[in-house]
């Protein structure tokens, strides 16, 4: 069994680690973001060719579920061209007058982040076209028949979007991220296994290889996740006053009610409504959500896409059904769907 050596570390001991641990764990070179080959080759491009031009980046736009690095990429981004960055989301922005304030005090070169673009109100987003196209930001002043508009010109800047939820963002806006539209995909258990040994390695925790694979496979291919159970994981070891072995993983993450292929208690619960008391399915998603009095966006959004994935949930037009091997995980005989779970 091999183990990280903790006089092999260098592991940051400082008052920043404390306050915002997610924030120490971040790459800070693209030689440490592990996985998204593809976007990364992309991006290598884009910003090689944009500094040989000494010409800010086009607009970039990141989107897909929660956790896979869309904020990293664009802190990489802004030190990689050794641009200031200002960053705001979609929700914090509230009238037309806090995007102008904004605008009106990037210098040239800046990076603008925007969190949840697709948040970002309609009447603003009409005002961020030309911002983006042209440099110029329309503002009008005084209401009625004196209304008068006034055009900024603003500094070349790069905006770099994010979003969970990209079919929220209208065509007219998308299509003006030249730069463009990157996906992120879920990563392997190997990527998310590298990006455990470095956490660990930042946080000087003793962790052996077998404790590495198990997180790592709990994980539901997210970083953010595999960060959070390794962080889980070190309290436990550093309670009981061991290093953090396979067993100690195990534990851990046992009590946290993450299973042995990452399903949390509450989408086992899904799968249970499923079977106990509908036989199997198909289920209506309204359904399922009132049995477990949880939202249906809820249900939807977060935890589902993990279940279809895994092959558990199969979603059909007359509704959700449970696979056969949501019934073998959950140890349930598939003959007689409507077999009741003990």
């Amino acid at each position: 069994m091999s183990s990280t050596n903790k006089k092999d570390m260098n592991p940051v001991q400082t008052e920043k680690e404390v306050s915002f641990l997610d924030q120490t764990l971040r790459p800070a070179h693209w030689d440490e973001y592990i996985g998204q080959k593809n976007i990364k080759d992309n991006l290598h491009i884009l910003l090689t060719a944009a500094k040989e031009r000494e010409h800010p980046p086009e607009h970039i736009l990141f989107y897909g579920p929660p956790g896979l690095g869309k904020t990293t990429l664009a802190h990489l981004i802004a030190k990689e061209t050794g641009a200031q960055m200002k960053v705001t989301s979609g929700p914090a922005i509230l009238k037309v007058g806090d995007l102008a304030s904004i605008l009106t005090n990037l210098s040239a070169g800046d990076i603008l982040f925007i969190d949840e673009i697709h948040r970002l109100n309609k009447a603003i987003e009409e005002v961020l076209y030309p911002a983006m196209e042209s440099g110029s930001l329309d503002i009008i002043i005084g209401k009625g028949p004196s209304a008068r508009t006034i055009q900024l010109e603003l500094p070349a800047f790069t905006l770099i979007a994010a979003t969970t939820r990209v079919a929220m963002i209208s065509a007219p806006l998308r299509s003006r991220f030249s730069g463009g539209v990157f996906k992120l995909e879920f990563y392997t258990n190997g990527e998310i296994g590298q990006i455990v040994r470095r956490s660990a390695k930042i946080l000087g925790i003793n962790i052996h290889e077998d404790a590495v694979t198990e997180i790592s496979k709990r994980s539901r291919f997210t970083p953010r996740t595999a960060n959070y159970h390794l962080k889980r994981c070190r309290d436990y070891a550093q309670i009981n006053k061991t290093d953090l072995t396979r067993e100690a993983a195990e534990k851990a993450l046992s009590l946290l009610g993450v299973d042995e292929i990452g399903l949390t208690a509450a989408d086992r619960d899904i799968l249970k409504v499923i079977i106990n008391k509908f036989g199997g399915g198909p289920v209506g998603l309204n359904t399922i959500a009132a049995a477990l009095s949880e939202e249906q966006a809820t249900v939807e959004e977060v935890y589902e896409p993990y279940l279809i994935q895994l092959g558990l949930l199969e979603r059909k037009p007359r509704g959700r059904i449970a696979t056969d091997k949501a019934y073998e995980h959950l140890g349930v005989k598939v003959e007689g769907r409507s077999e009741k779970l003990l």
